[in-house]
């Protein structure tokens, strides 16, 4: 089932209501989901790195204490801005300033920023990480089962 852009994210805490969460697609509705924002958002970081060392294992630990608190939507919350921190950092380090299009539309050249493409691989190795962790996928299948 896919992200429900149409809830009222402005007053739903996912934490109290999870049957309403759906994983979506990549990285639907990381930027809407509460209290996960919030408590992930302020380590997330990818300027260099160390910079993104730092935010990717700080990130990890949030999603293995989501974990032990038996909390899949903080688990998949983790893995969402682990994804981002990925997607973001290429954004990064194929185009300058992360804008991919000229002002008239057509897309810029490439121009590689190596610091951004380490930051990148720091990411994609956690990410990675957690899309072959056995217990995170059966609690993923688990939830949409249940809620969609």
């Amino acid at each position: 089932m896919p992200f429900d852009y149409d809830l009222d994210f402005d007053n739903l805490d996912f934490r109290k209501q999870p049957e309403l969460y759906r994983v979506g697609r990549g990285e639907q509705g990381v930027l809407l989901v509460e209290p996960y924002k919030s408590e992930i958002l302020p380590y997330w970081r990818f300027k260099t790195p160390d910079i993104a060392k730092e935010s990717s294992e700080k990130i990890m630990e949030l999603f293995e204490d989501y974990r032990t608190k038996d909390d899949f939507v903080g688990m998949d919350m983790s893995r969402k801005f682990i994804q981002m921190g990925y997607t973001r950092a290429r954004r990064y380090t194929n185009y300058k300033g992360g804008r991919k299009y000229n002002e008239d539309g057509s897309t810029k050249e490439r121009d590689i920023d190596p610091v951004k493409e380490k930051s990148a691989a720091i990411f994609k190795k956690k990410w990675d990480q957690i899309r072959q962790d056995d217990d995170y996928l059966k609690r993923k299948k688990k939830h949409q089962k249940e809620f969609g």
